[in-house]
């Protein structure tokens, strides 16, 4: 007798193939949604600085350029936390960018931030 198999959603049930794991393509979706978000309140919070200062990155820079200037007051303004980023990148100059995934800035003199987009 086969044993009973329940959805690791839900719980309910499993009928049908024998490799299937959840019973709808909602519980599908909810499993897979709940493990790529952060497991804790702190990584979520961290994540949506993250792709908030990605965002603001990315509107800097006009359609179809590399890259971008604004000054470091708009930005604030606009919500971007400096203290957030996912990695820094130091040139041969010694400028260090930081970086909001592919999307970087450089502090420059007089208040203005340089915003670049990697192209790799």
């Amino acid at each position: 007798m086969e044993e009973a198999r329940s959805c690791l959603q839900c719980g309910r049930v499993i009928k049908g193939r024998i490799d299937k794991k959840f019973c709808d393509d909602g519980c599908r979706n909810a499993f897979n949604n709940k493990q790529k978000t952060g497991n804790t309140p702190l990584m979520r919070h961290i994540n949506n600085i993250l792709r908030k200062n990605r965002q603001l990155l990315e509107d800097i820079i006009p359609e179809g350029e590399g890259m971008g200037k604004t000054t470091k007051r708009k930005l604030t303004d606009a919500g971007f936390n400096f203290t957030y980023h996912t990695h820094q990148y130091t040139n041969k100059k010694g400028d260090t960018y930081g970086f909001c995934y592919e999307f970087g800035y450089l502090l420059l003199e007089g208040d203005w931030v340089l915003v670049v987009k990697n192209q790799k």
